[in-house]
């Protein structure tokens, strides 16, 4: 057509719908609509948890803080351990460390002079005793129709039972006992490190000797049972008594104190609710046994120390040794030379070291159990984040297109 080379030929890229303007490639697009108005994320909150989740996240933390519990008690307790088994058989000693700040400066010179790990000096023997306590239980009750555990719900003659295997087990891990209480209490600078197996061979060699004289003030193996089953089980069921009444107590506490409220939970009667109440319960009978019969170990720890020729730390200053020299016929014979020679808080030298110990395990297993409780409750409030992809502007389609140049008048 004549005259069509006056116009410009334009290649449209885009319509704007609002202004009616037709924008050509060579021309730049506007953005009016920017990222600013369209935020490429989105917060979305997660919904609230079920109450049966809640229960279930319970649940997981009352495990977890058990797991704990038994961890402090055999593994980081054990330096209070030492030092209270060091403290009750210094029969001479000056100075009885019934209060915890007195065994603080003593710990500082142990550290200085002996370094750090000399307050987990038997620990693997230690923990062998414990495991072997269970092992023998384990095969007892396979071949004796003694049950290993007991219940509420247990006849009279089971319980009698129980403890009949009690006895059996404490009787025959006596002289491991005693090999594994000089392993805690001898000096790291006077005596030769032992071995992780050690302690089954020193046992073994005084069991052998069961019935044998001994050299020496070293008492006989038969000496020491019945003192050493008697404590073991005295403990124990004292531990029971009182862990299971404290568990009634405070489950009626706790109901009793929502009835005030004006409604009961049904978080009472939760498996997360009695596993907290059972960890509880279990912490105040033990700490309740081991104080009413700490007297009774001091005596037992003596009578098996004797004539072994340990050589300890002195506790009254942390820098020297001294060797233990003892010459007691029996249980009685101790208790009234104790007594007579260092009075009757001779009976708690170390007492300190126990109030130590329950006072670090309340604060791990409250510790524990206040960062895992602040951890379920941000993970249940954590907004989840959803990626949006990025506005994209598409261009207005002509409907009068028939090839890729559109011609304008």
């Amino acid at each position: 057509m004549a005259g069509l080379e006056e116009y410009n030929v334009r290649k449209i890229y885009g319509f704007d719908s609002r202004t009616g303007d037709i924008w050509s490639e060579n021309q730049q697009f506007p953005n009016e609509i920017s990222d600013e108005n369209f935020p490429q994320q989105i917060p979305i909150t997660l919904k609230e948890l079920s109450p049966s989740d809640e229960l279930e996240v319970k649940r997981y933390v009352g495990i977890c803080v058990g797991l704990v519990s038994l961890i402090t008690e055999n593994l980081l307790c054990h330096p209070f351990l030492v030092l209270r088994r060091q403290c009750q058989v210094h029969y001479n000693s000056k100075r009885y460390h019934i209060i915890p700040v007195t065994l603080v400066p003593v710990i500082i010179h142990l550290h200085q002079r002996q370094g750090i790990t000399t307050l987990w000096k038997g620990i693997g023997s230690v923990l062998l005793v414990r495991g072997m306590i269970l092992a023998v239980e384990d095969l007892v009750s396979k071949i004796t129709p003694w049950p290993k555990e007991i219940t509420i719900n247990s006849s009279l003659k089971s319980f009698g039972q129980h403890l009949l295997l009690k006895c059996v087990s404490l009787s025959i891990i006596t002289p491991f006992y005693s090999a594994s209480l000089v392993e805690t209490v001898q000096s790291d600078i006077a005596s030769e490190k032992p071995g992780i197996l050690d302690v089954f061979r020193e046992g073994t060699v005084r069991l052998l000797s069961w019935g044998s004289p001994n050299k020496g003030r070293m008492l006989p193996v038969w000496s020491l049972v019945i003192p050493t089953t008697t404590l073991g089980l005295a403990k124990y069921v004292c531990g029971l008594i009182v862990s299971g009444a404290s568990f009634r107590i405070i489950q009626a506490r706790q109901r009793q104190r929502q009835e005030k409220q004006g409604a009961l939970s049904k978080d009472i009667l939760s498996q997360s609710a009695i596993q907290d109440i059972e960890l509880n319960s279990t912490l105040i009978g033990m700490i309740v046994s081991d104080v009413i019969f700490y007297p009774f170990e001091t005596i037992l720890h003596r009578l098996h120390l004797q004539g072994t020729r340990t050589i300890v730390d002195n506790l009254d200053t942390g820098y020297s040794v001294l060797p233990i020299l003892t010459n007691y016929e029996g249980a009685g014979d101790c208790y009234e030379k104790a007594v007579s020679t260092e009075g009757i808080f001779g009976l708690y030298k170390g007492f300190g070291a126990l109030l130590f110990q329950f006072a670090a395990h309340i604060a791990v297993i409250r510790l524990t159990k206040l960062i895992l409780t602040e951890l379920s409750e941000l993970f249940k409030s954590t907004p989840k984040v959803e990626q949006k992809p990025p506005f994209v502007v598409e261009p207005y389609p002509n409907p009068y297109a028939s090839n890729e140049s559109y011609f304008i008048p």
